[in-house]
């Protein structure tokens, strides 16, 4: 299977909310030319995944990697999720960054991602779930606010319908997500990708993901940061 058959494959399952098999791919490499054959969008920012070691246990992987971000990912702050275009869409809460001038965060801020692996189970290796635009399917990005002098310890909470159903620490990415954007940016440079200014970077998730079901209405709180919001339809 060629990266461009693999990719129709993986851009089919998107479109009809279907479920496929994993592709077995043979390797990272391999994973990120279908990544780059399947996002055809021009991007408006990239996104870690699974830098933290409670998503690489959920799923069953062990290194972070990237993805890119594109205008149709994009939710508003507050809005609505269509869960119906999806297929087992599961949301994190996650800090963002806005980039300025050479890849320099100009500000911060709380947001969710929803992700939604478009193999059966949500089950993939990790060539796969790379050539799946590392499971990227919506996101929403809180009120921007000055970059804190300290990142690496703000308590994050993630809630469903009012409840707290997560709570984490921004430690669980990478440490700090300082060190996610810049090995982030890194990666994405070394395979051609030039960031611009006013892009959004997802630095990962500080906590496992959970399900997300129509009606409900999720909140992440950072501290510091303020919090994002969707409501699933």
């Amino acid at each position: 299977m060629t990266p461009a058959e693999a990719a129709a494959r993986l851009a089919e399952a998107q479109r009809s909310a279907t479920p496929i098999a994993q592709l077995d791919l043979p390797d990272p490499a391999t994973g990120y030319q279908v990544q780059q054959a399947l996002v055809t969008d021009p991007l408006i920012g990239l996104k870690m995944g699974l830098t933290s070691k409670a998503k690489q246990e959920q799923v069953g992987v062990d290194e972070p990697i990237w993805g890119r971000l594109t205008a149709p990912m994009r939710v508003p702050d507050g809005g609505t999720v269509d869960t119906g275009q999806l297929i087992h869409p599961r949301i994190e809460p996650e800090l963002a960054f806005r980039l300025g001038p050479g890849g320099e965060p100009d500000a911060a801020a709380a947001a969710l991602e929803v992700i939604d692996s478009r193999y059966a189970d949500f089950r993939f290796t990790l060539p796969d779930v790379i050539a799946d635009n590392t499971s990227a399917a919506r996101f929403a990005v809180g009120p921007w606010q000055p970059v804190p002098d300290r990142l690496a310890d703000l308590a994050v909470q993630l809630e469903v319908d009012g409840e707290v159903v997560q709570t984490g620490s921004t430690a669980a990415i990478l440490g700090d997500p300082r060190r996610a954007l810049a090995s982030g940016l890194a990666l994405a440079r070394r395979a051609g990708i030039t960031p611009e200014p006013g892009w959004v970077f997802l630095a990962g998730a500080a906590t496992a993901a959970v399900p997300l079901r129509a009606g409900a209405k999720v909140r992440a709180v950072v501290a510091g940061l303020g919090s994002a919001s969707v409501v699933a339809a």
